[in-house]
């Protein structure tokens, strides 16, 4: 009977990967033709593994309402309906499917919801350890005509890709 339940237990253990909490200190940064900023407001849960990636995964999400360009106008800007439209759609948020190692580090592959629109996406990142810490770095790209941030009129001065960089400290 003890061999049997030796052999069994193993067969219903779920396998999990490490929860990591998210230091206060990350950055999260865009960058665009005449807008730049960051974002606060980073909240989610990061369940990640390197040895076990299949019971890996991201889901986080961003307040619009924390954008921070520097200039008031440009917030209020930024938040209104013309851009982010934020009374509408409070949150940017992110939700991996599945995670790949890469020759420079990992993947998640998922859907990223920005003003109302959902689309499939790759964050690609380097995961660096330290003691019971780490951090994620991520630099990508978002077209904003993708996840229809288009203005009424023509804005030739605004930015149709922008640039956002990250770093998300964390810690067990």
């Amino acid at each position: 009977m003890a061999a049997l339940l030796i052999i069994a237990v193993p067969a219903f253990t779920v396998i999990q990967s490490q929860n990591w909490k998210i230091s206060e200190d990350y950055s999260i940064k865009f960058t665009g033709k005449n807008a730049s900023g960051i974002f606060k407001g980073f909240k989610g849960t990061i369940s990640f593994d390197e040895t076990n990636l299949a019971a890996s995964k991201f889901d986080v999400s961003i307040d619009v309402s924390t954008i921070n360009t520097g200039s008031g106008m440009k917030n209020t800007h930024a938040k209104s309906e013309k851009w982010f439209d934020a009374g509408k759609y409070p949150t940017i948020s992110f939700t991996s499917s599945f995670i790949t190692k890469t020759s420079t580090g990992y993947e998640a592959k998922g859907r990223l919801t920005m003003h109302g629109v959902t689309k499939d996406f790759i964050i690609p990142f380097p995961f660096t350890k330290n003691g019971n810490g780490g951090a994620f770095a991520s630099g990508f790209e978002i077209n904003r005509i993708d996840f229809n941030m288009q203005t009424p009129e023509p804005d030739l001065d605004a930015a149709t890709i922008f640039k956002v960089d990250l770093n998300i400290p964390v810690h067990k």
